[in-house]
Parts: C-alpha cells; sequence; structure tokens
C-alpha cells in the first residue's frame, strides 16, 4: 500500500497583494491568506485525512499556512519538516519589482519568457545583494555554490524532484499520509514530474492558493509512483474561481 499525498499551495502574501515578484523574499500572510490556510485545515478536516509527516519550505508563507491548516485540523503534533529544495523558485532580478512596471519596462513578452519559460530565467542577482540567500541567515548552513541567484522552473525540478525522491517518496511507500505546503513553483515541478507533463503542459497549469491537491497512488513502477486519483478538495465552483484568479493575476507575474 502507498500513502496520500496532499499539496497545498500557501495563502495570500503581503507581496502577493501588492503585485510583486516574490520568490525567495520572506514575507507573511495577508488576513485574506490566514484566511485561505484556515479553510484549507477545515476542507482536509471535512475529508477525513490524518498526516503522518508534513514537509515545507523554509519560507514563513508556506510555514504559517502549513501551521494554520494543521491547527484547524486539529493535527497540530504531526512531524513537521522544513527544506530549502521546497522554497519558491528565484525570480532574480525581477524580485521587489512591481509586475505592471516591469512589463512597462521590459515589455509583455520578454516578461512573459521570464515568467513563463521552462528553460529561460530572469537576470539573476549579485551575491551582495539583498535579494540573494546567502544573506538571509537561514541558509548560512547551505554552501553558497547551492543557493540561486536566479532560477527558470527547469532549475526549480532540478531541486525539487530529487528532494522528492529521497525524503518523500520512501513515507508514502512506506504507506505514510504526506502534506506538502510550498509554493505556486515548487509544486508545478512536483505536479509536472508525478504526473508526467511536458514543458508545454506545466506553463499552462495554474495551482491556486489555499487549495488541497490530493494524489491516490494505485503502486509503483521502475520506482516512479503511478498515480490512481488525483483531485482538488473543495467546492468546484470556488475552486474553478481560485484558480482563474491565478491566471489573471500571472500575466506577467511570478509568486
Amino acid at each position: 500500500m502507498t500513502g496520500l499525498l496532499v499539496l497545498l499551495r500557501h495563502g495570500q502574501s503581503t507581496w502577493n497583494a501588492q503585485n510583486l515578484f516574490t520568490g525567495w523574499h520572506d514575507v507573511p500572510l495577508t488576513p485574506k491568506g490566514e484566511q485561505e490556510a484556515k479553510t484549507a485545515g477545515e476542507t482536509l478536516l471535512e475529508a477525513g485525512i490524518v498526516f503522518d509527516l508534513v514537509f515545507t519550505s523554509m519560507q514563513i508563507r508556506a510555514i504559517e499556512t502549513n501551521r494554520i491548516a494543521l491547527s484547524a485540523l486539529g493535527q497540530s503534533d504531526v512531524e513537521v519538516r522544513q527544506d530549502w529544495h521546497l522554497n519558491e523558485r528565484h525570480y532574480g532580478a525581477l524580485q521587489g519589482l512591481d509586475k505592471k512596471a516591469t512589463t512597462a519596462k521590459y515589455g509583455a513578452e520578454q516578461t512573459n519568457i521570464w515568467r513563463r519559460s521552462y528553460d529561460i530565467a530572469p537576470p539573476p542577482v549579485d551575491i551582495s545583494s539583498p535579494e540573494h540567500p546567502r544573506q538571509d541567515l537561514k541558509y548560512k548552513d547551505i554552501p553558497v555554490d547551492q543557493l540561486p541567484a536566479s532560477e527558470c522552473l527547469k532549475d526549480v525540478v532540478a531541486r525539487v524532484v530529487p528532494y522528492f525522491e529521497t525524503n518523500i517518496a520512501p513515507e508514502l511507500k512506506k504507506n505514510k499520509n504526506i502534506l506538502i505546503t510550498a509554493h505556486g513553483n515548487s509544486l508545478r515541478a512536483l505536479v509536472m514530474y508525478l504526473e508526467k507533463l511536458n514543458p508545454q503542459q506545466i506553463s499552462e497549469l495554474n495551482i491556486p492558493t489555499g487549495v488541497p491537491r490530493r494524489y491516490e497512488f494505485s503502486g509503483t513502477s521502475s520506482n516512479h509512483l503511478n498515480i490512481g486519483k488525483v483531485e482538488y478538495l473543495g467546492n468546484a465552483v470556488e475552486i474553478a474561481k481560485a484558480t482563474q484568479a491565478v491566471a489573471d493575476q500571472s500575466k506577467g507575474a511570478g509568486h
């Protein structure tokens, strides 16, 4: 038997609300984001899922979403493991910039290439920049050559998938139910891997904030988890609205 996997994207952050490229910049949730996290926990409670282990990124918006959701679920005592491999995509020199202003400066085509291209990253930041992870004490023990100065989705896949295969998949194969609370792009990287999507398919995928995505597996083949069923949990109409909201905001955007 294989356990269940649930992916949960963090709720709205303050920089999401201000329409800024966020990436690795550490920002808290808005009140709306806190409510999204609470609703996610209530949805998981209604679904009757009991988690054995939880993984989050090292970024506060994911950590807080996870804490609030587990509290609403009544499972605050479950083990939580934090790791930078689940962090959001690093948006390089775009981090902190207004999305509309960036589009006005560089043009919609170039901005969209940086945002949605599978293998073209934005301009990198210098190691002395406040936006370089080396300047954040949370990452002081990570070799500097492993820390990104800018990433495309291909780069995110390259760090998320090996972490999943080494640290999370073995737990699922032990029949443990797992929750991963992370970010739009780190979760898109996982969805691409799990559902065997190509770059074009993943470029068109929008993951709504605060909506649990449940995977049931039918076993493994060649060490890959075979999906038996995948679905978002919650009200279908509200999920459709939330997904469209992400699609609308992400025209020239990044989270």
